[in-house]
């Protein structure tokens, strides 16, 4: 029996009819934390982002091309109409592209941008401190 893959819905809504609800409609469907910071309205920089999105996605329907959008807003909170375009996010040093998917609808761009690496510690090497120049034999 083959599975087909299953389609995407957003507390009960396609991703069809989320881009085609109004916006206060679709703001009560999200968690409190983003209805209450999309209810405060968007900052100027969300709204630069925002308007920089919609004009590329019109310029990408006529060329068909992939376009990246570079921003620094990491608070903006991810909305239907993002959805195809890839983000470079700035994570403090360099700027992470996110491809934006369906799944991500509700969440934060900071959240596929993490600011910090694991920490990877090598072996001592030269100038290290007595102490922590020891590496036992076995």
């Amino acid at each position: 029996m083959v599975k087909m893959p299953r389609e995407f819905r957003y507390r009960g809504y396609t991703l069809e009819e989320l881009l085609r609800m109004p916006m206060d409609q679709f703001i009560k469907l999200l968690p409190a934390r983003q209805r209450r910071s999309l209810l405060r309205g968007l900052t100027p920089e969300q709204r630069k982002l925002l308007e920089k999105i919609r004009k590329l996605k019109r310029l990408k329907k006529k060329k068909g091309e992939k376009i990246v959008v570079r921003t620094h807003c990491r608070d903006m909170i991810i909305l239907p109409e993002m959805v195809g375009v890839t983000i470079a996010v700035h994570n403090g040093k360099d700027f992470v592209p996110v491809e934006i998917r369906p799944e991500m609808i509700g969440h934060y761009l900071g959240e596929f941008a993490p600011t910090t690496k694991r920490v990877e510690h090598g072996a001592p090497g030269v100038g290290a401190t007595r102490s922590s120049m020891y590496v036992p034999l076995k």
